[in-house]
Order: C-alpha cells, then sequence, then structure tokens
C-alpha cells in the first residue's frame, strides 16, 4: 500500500498564494492546485490539492490504492477550502480521482479541475503528469511575436479540426506529431499565416466537436501526448506559422466527472440554477462573480500561452458571456441588480483577462467571436472597451452569404448586404470569419450554398472569395472549403479529399492558392486592414447590374489596386470606373481566367486612363466585367508592369 506522509511546511501551498486565489488573482493557480510531483526530503511523490470548500472530506484515488477512499484523505488547509495531501512513490503516468464526499454525505468520483492530462475517452480518470521535459526549439519565433506590428500585416487563418482534417484507414485518429509535418506544409503551400485548433482540451463527446470541456488543462488525449502537441505547435513556429486555440470559457459540461457540482455543490457554475444553466447547449455557465473561478479561467489561459506556447485564442461565445439572456431559450427573462440584460460579472472577467493577457505576453491575438452590436469589443480597457484585439466580423459574413445564396435575379433588391459592412468595417479590428459554425447542421457547404448551374456555383464561390481577400479585414477559412468541398463538414469522418482527382474541384483548389498568395503580397489589401484610409469606395451604388466598385490603399503613396466585382451573370464591354491618376493600368488577377474554370473574359492589355471624370475620380478606364467574377487591376510603375500577374492568363 502506498503510504501517506505529513507535508512539510515547504510543500504547503502558500498562505499568500492562498489569498491571492481567493481574490481572484492568482494568474498561476495551476502551480498551486492538482498533482505535482515533488520531493519530501529525498522521497519522490506527488502533492495533490484541490479546491473544494463545501466537501465533507476529500481524498485521493486510483490504480495505487484500488480506488479505496479510505486510504488517502486530503487535509483541509483552515478554512480555505483547499484540501491537500502528498502522497510518496506515486509517479508520471499514476491514475486517480478525487473521491469528494459532498454536505448531503453523497460521494462522487471527480476527475481534477487542474489535471495536465487524461484518460483516452471513454475512460475519465486523470493522469499523474511532467509536463517540463519538451525541448522547445521557437526562440526566433517567441522572440519576434513580441515585436510583430499584425495589425498591419496580412493574417488568412486555417481552421482545423483535428479528428476530421484526415484520418488513418478505419477512421483512426492521426496524433498530434504525425500531423505536423503533414498539416503544417499543407498550411504553408496554400498561404495560410496561423492555424487555429478547434478546442484540444480534454471533452467526454466527440460530437461536441471540444466545446463542452472536462479537463481545462489537459490537452485531449484522443491525439496523444502534451509532448505530441508541443511538438505540433514548435514545429508551426519553426516554419513561421501561428497556432491559435478555440478556448471556451461561457460553459462547461454537466458530466457527473466534471466540474459541475464539483463539491457537492454549484461551485463552479452559480447556485441559482436559472443563471447556473445553459439549456441551449444543456451545459453549465461558469460564475465569474466568484473570484475563485477568475483564477481558474485566468490561469487556464496564460497555462496555455506559457507551457505549450500557443499564440492566442479565439475566445468561443462571447455574446453568450455579457448578456445573461442571448442564446437563452428560459421564459423568465434574467436581470441584473440594476434590472438590465448585461452580465457585468463576465464583462469584467473578460477585461481582466485580455488585461492579464497582454501584461504577460504583449504579442497575443485575442479574438472575441461576439455576434451583436456591443460597442468597443477591440478597444483597450482604459478607453472602455474590452480589451480583445481582434472581433470575428459574423455580421459581414451572415449578410454576405445571405446575399450569396440569391437566385442572381433577386440580387439587385438586397445590394445593401454587399454594402452594409462598410458603415462598420473600421469600428473594430475584425476578422472575416467563413468558419465551421456556417457549414454544419443542414446549412450546407460553402460551394453548395451558391445558386445556379454546377459552372455558376464555382463561379459564384470564386467571386465570394475573391470578395473576402479583398475586403478590409483579415480572412478565416474553415479547412475543406479551398478546394470547395461540395457536402457540409461531418465530424465523424476526414474531409473528401477524393475531390482533388476531379478537375472542378482542382482548379478551384489552384485558384484559392493563388488568391492567397495575391493576397499576401499586396500590401495594399492589408496594410490598412483596420484604418478608413486604407479603403475608398469608387461605386456602391450600381444595384441594376449587381456591380462595386473600391480602391484598397496602402501606406505609401501610389500603393492602390481597384477590385471590381461582378455578381450578375451578364458580362459587361466597355464598363467605365473611376480611377484616381492618369498613366496605364492591367488587370493583376481575374477569377473568370479559363485556367481557373472561367469563361475567359478578361483584360488582357495594358489600359491607359482617360481624362473622362467618372464615380467622383478625375480619370477613368473602360473594362471588361467578368460574369460571376473578380477583377482586380494595378497601375503601372517602372517596378510593376504587366505579366507578373497570378491571374492564370
Amino acid at each position: 500500500m502506498v503510504e501517506v506522509m505529513k507535508l512539510n511546511n515547504q510543500l504547503y501551498p502558500s498562505d499568500f498564494d492562498v489569498y491571492l486565489f481567493h481574490e481572484g488573482t492568482l494568474y498561476e493557480s495551476y502551480k498551486m492546485l492538482g498533482a505535482h510531483i515533488l520531493d519530501e526530503n529525498d522521497i519522490q511523490g506527488v502533492r495533490f490539492a484541490v479546491w473544494a470548500p463545501n466537501a465533507r472530506q476529500v481524498s485521493v484515488v486510483g490504480n495505487f490504492n484500488n480506488w479505496n477512499g479510505t486510504q488517502h484523505k486530503l487535509e483541509c488547509l483552515d478554512q480555505s477550502g483547499i484540501w491537500v495531501l502528498f502522497v510518496p512513490e506515486l509517479a508520471h503516468g499514476d491514475i486517480y480521482k478525487y473521491e469528494v464526499t459532498g454536505p448531503d454525505g453523497r460521494k462522487e468520483l471527480k476527475a481534477d479541475p487542474y489535471a495536465f492530462y487524461s484518460e483516452l475517452r471513454p475512460e475519465t480518470a486523470s493522469i499523474i503528469y511532467n509536463l517540463n521535459t519538451f525541448q522547445w526549439q521557437d526562440q526566433k519565433w517567441m522572440e519576434k511575436r513580441v515585436k510583430k506590428d499584425i495589425y498591419h500585416k496580412p493574417m488568412t487563418i486555417y481552421e482545423v479540426h483535428l479528428a476530421s482534417w484526415k484520418q488513418k484507414e478505419g477512421g483512426e485518429f492521426y496524433n498530434y506529431q504525425e500531423l505536423a509535418d503533414e498539416l503544417i506544409n499543407y498550411a504553408i503551400d496554400n498561404g495560410f499565416t496561423h492555424i487555429e485548433l478547434m478546442p484540444v482540451m480534454e471533452h467526454p463527446y466527440d460530437g461536441s466537436w471540444g466545446y463542452q470541456i472536462t479537463g481545462y488543462y489537459s490537452a485531449t488525449s484522443r491525439y496523444g501526448t502534451p509532448e505530441q502537441l508541443m511538438y505540433f505547435i514548435d514545429r508551426c513556429h519553426q516554419k513561421d506559422i501561428g497556432v491559435i486555440l478555440d478556448w471556451v470559457p461561457a460553459h462547461f459540461c454537466k458530466d457527473i466527472h466534471g466540474l459541475g457540482k464539483f463539491d457537492g455543490t454549484a461551485l463552479f457554475e452559480s447556485a441559482d440554477p436559472l443563471r447556473a444553466e445553459r439549456p441551449i447547449w444543456g451545459t453549465y455557465s461558469f460564475d465569474y462573480s466568484k473570484p475563485e473561478v477568475v483564477s481558474f479561467l485566468i490561469s487556464n489561459a496564460l497555462f496555455w500561452m506559457d507551457v505549450y506556447h500557443v499564440d492566442g485564442f479565439r475566445i468561443d461565445a462571447v455574446s453568450s458571456m455579457i448578456y445573461l439572456n442571448h442564446d437563452n431559450p428560459l421564459p423568465v427573462k434574467l436581470k441584473n441588480q440594476y434590472g438590465s440584460g448585461e452580465n457585468f460579472e463576465a464583462i469584467e472577467f473578460l477585461k481582466k483577462l485580455n488585461e492579464t493577457i497582454f501584461q504577460r505576453f504583449p504579442g497575443a491575438l485575442m479574438m472575441a467571436e461576439e455576434a451583436t452590436e456591443w460597442p468597443l469589443v477591440t478597444s483597450p480597457t482604459s478607453a472602455g472597451g474590452l480589451g480583445f484585439n481582434y472581433k470575428w466580423n459574423m455580421g459581414w459574413s451572415n449578410d454576405v452569404l445571405k446575399y450569396m445564396m440569391l437566385d442572381i435575379n433577386q440580387r439587385p433588391e438586397h445590394h445593401h448586404l454587399l454594402t452594409f459592412s462598410f458603415l462598420y468595417a473600421f469600428s473594430e479590428n475584425f476578422v472575416l470569419p467563413f468558419s465551421h459554425d456556417e457549414i454544419v447542421h443542414g446549412k450546407r457547404s460553402l460551394l453548395n450554398k451558391m445558386p445556379g448551374d454546377y459552372w455558376q456555383k464555382f463561379a459564384n464561390l470564386r467571386l465570394l472569395f475573391g470578395y473576402l481577400f479583398t475586403h478590409p479585414g483579415k480572412k478565416l477559412l474553415f479547412m475543406g472549403s479551398e478546394f470547395a468541398q461540395f457536402d457540409e463538414w461531418k465530424y465523424q469522418q476526414e474531409m473528401d479529399w477524393m475531390l482533388l482527382d476531379f478537375d472542378a474541384h482542382s482548379t478551384f483548389y489552384r485558384y484559392f492558392k493563388d488568391l492567397n498568395k495575391l493576397y499576401q503580397e499586396t500590401s495594399s489589401l492589408w496594410r490598412l486592414d483596420h484604418e478608413p484610409v486604407g479603403f475608398h469606395w469608387i461605386d456602391a451604388d450600381n444595384a441594376d447590374q449587381s456591380v462595386i466598385t473600391f480602391m484598397r490603399k496602402g501606406k505609401r503613396k501610389g500603393d492602390y489596386c481597384i477590385v471590381v466585382c461582378n455578381f450578375s451573370a451578364a458580362v459587361y464591354h466597355k464598363y467605365q470606373i473611376g480611377v484616381p491618376t492618369k498613366g496605364k493600368y492591367f488587370e493583376v488577377f481575374n477569377s473568370d481566367a479559363n485556367s481557373y474554370g472561367g469563361s475567359g473574359q478578361l483584360n488582357s492589355t495594358s489600359l491607359n486612363a482617360s481624362q473622362i471624370s467618372h464615380n467622383n475620380q478625375p480619370y477613368s478606364l473602360e473594362i471588361t466585367v467578368p460574369p460571376l467574377g473578380i477583377a482586380i487591376f494595378m497601375k503601372e510603375t517602372k517596378k510593376r508592369k504587366r505579366g507578373v500577374s497570378t491571374n492564370g492568363i
């Protein structure tokens, strides 16, 4: 039998750390709580520490004591609610749970909220794990990240669900390390700057895609070990690819071994069942009024950045956090102490989260999935903002997809759906997302949303992507969309890679790579993404022909491009557009090129600007506007002439 040893005072959590934890400011609480391998009088063992203030008793059980809760009982530290025990001879790899006796005498086996690793589902025990053995090789990236000006650089994010990107025969998952070289090289080949992983924290049910978590500090064992995930991130950084994690501080699942009713009472969730329940997801909401919950969550974000070197987070369901009744079907409307619907505790938590992250990691990406008109999401907290540095522009995605799904003949009546985003495009630092949310639950894939016959579907999708890459804002694309996956996303199986054997899809895939390459190499398409001076309408009002024309501008004088998007199936010859300066212009990109599956309606020669003013511009061009297509023009200079093109002519 494994014996119990009395803790040396040096192995107890310090009074100061305990004080900070209860104050909500212990931002490395994972170093105090959880299972830590330590030496006590030259005897190696594990110190367990867990917060369970309302428990009658807490024991640690596992493979070392036949899961018998009478043998290794933890000691409660005064009135702190923190229970501790040092067990000698335990080591890396041993499995355990806490047997928690609630105030009513009922016993439950609970996974460790701070466990660093967990058993492979359907097993649910925590695993004692040493996270300090991996040798990182990404020092150059980490140093560069602090200094990088992310706002004035191109950013194309590849959103990935690891289980269904690719699978082995029989549906077995690749592990993090096996995925590393293939997925990273694929991202580089396609011009992506970042990979965003859907949640990799431990979760019991594959069908939640990782959004209903039990182990916030535990990299899911579905895809291998913590070191293998570290290897994946390290390789990304060595190849200049950033890594963003989906992070879920809004809610957690109700599985009995998880955080719910942890000490026999509502601990991580609210004691008020109306505020604790998240009926639409069947989960519990975190109670941000409890300082210990704030310590737990902010520590978790810092943990992934510190221990795993991640570059930032996409914070899930921010709207559901800041509004008490967002996505809440309860018949009774929840109200704060002032009678309104804001969740003030959640708002203060988010501000504190962002302040802490940017203080510790100045180059971090903190991206809010926020779907309402809440102001100043990406403004500093000192200016009254929430403190994020990016927000998903879900309004743009919804409007544009709604427009693109219309029959082509209906589009003139709904022209405003194309142009409305520019009324607020610079109110926040936006990411334009075509994420997994757009292509599941019967919503159809991006390609299959497009109207018309087979040719028109692909032409529409080429046009949509062209508009995405020329509209102000950073870009995010869910896996499979880059080669026009036809079926909507199915998490149980890998993407339909066989489509690349078909000309239409392989041609679209080449188009996407060329478009992303053009974006990366054209500074006017990203240099002033978040500043109004980086965008200028030439013609926003041609609803009858479903054509919009605008200019994207860089910082240097003369650094601009002209973008013409035609959302109708007609070809417009000798179409007049205004331009700001005289000289020769040439077409640098055209989605209607034959090599992209288009009809070949190109502008194949240089075009001289005439001195006829048009669209409030002093000069104008006569161009061919391709059907369901985008054409991009630049002015010729000594360094920039026709022939340096990626349009596949």
